[in-house]
């Protein structure tokens, strides 16, 4: 499992979105026990929290020290330095196991056998991603633009999963239907800014070059930008049953 956020993990706890109550309503209704959660692949516990509201134990396990120095300590909450092997959570003992805009870079295979060993039976799997922020025809055009030329060639091979929204992924559990749902927020041009910064292929380049290309593209976009701007970003869901 690659570690491509702990250099920024600050940039990244402040200026990521955050996902919508939906999902988690979404998850609730599917789930059927709220015992343990496992959370996968956690960064700085954005997830974690919000499941902490609701199941007894939260487990949530990330490779990244730097990205769980950022995540909130709670009660219900363990935080494990750990990639896909957790020998920490016991066998059949996991309601829910979650994974926010992680899985791509997961060796699948191993984690796939994990969640196995730790699932109850019909315990709820459920992995998600977001596409690119979504504000207007103009904007839009000039994010994918900077995505796909300007730092396109710093990208690694597994942010191809995630342009495809998960659908190629293995995942071999009895699916179920999900809903389609986004994030929505409103943003300042200087939480554009800090978003992009934090994106892996930005870091990529940053480090190659010296500096941050994100700042030519904001001249570009703040022509654009009118004060707090509406942004969606659009969430590709697959949920299932061990």
């Amino acid at each position: 499992m690659k570690d491509n956020f702990s250099n920024h993990a600050a940039v990244y706890a402040k200026y990521r979105p955050v996902y919508p109550n939906s999902l988690f309503e979404f998850i609730y209704a599917q789930a059927n026990g709220f015992e343990n959660a496992w959370d996968a692949g956690t960064g700085n516990g954005q997830v974690s929290k919000v499941l902490s509201q609701k199941f007894k134990k939260v487990l949530a396990t990330d490779i990244s020290e730097k990205q769980l120095s950022h995540a909130q300590v709670l009660p219900n909450i363990v935080y494990l330095k750990a990639a896909e092997d957790v020998p920490q959570i016991q066998n059949a003992s996991v309601d829910l196991i979650t994974v926010a805009q992680a899985i791509h870079w997961f060796n699948r295979a191993a984690f796939y056998t994990e969640v196995k060993r730790v699932a109850k039976p019909n315990a709820l799997v459920v992995v998600w991603c977001y596409s690119l922020a979504q504000v207007s025809a103009e904007i839009d055009f000039l994010i994918n633009r900077f995505y796909t030329e300007t730092i396109g060639a710093f990208w690694d091979e597994e942010r191809r999963l995630v342009e495809q929204g998960y659908r190629t992924i293995e995942f071999p559990f009895k699916e179920l239907p999900v809903p389609e749902l986004s994030m929505d927020v409103y943003w300042e041009i200087e939480h554009v800014h800090g978003y992009l910064t934090s994106w892996s292929a930005v870091q990529h380049f940053i480090k190659a070059n010296g500096f941050n290309p994100v700042d030519k593209l904001i001249t570009e976009l703040k022509p654009l930008w009118n004060g707090s701007m509406p942004v969606r970003f659009p969430l590709h869901i697959r949920a299932g049953r061990v």
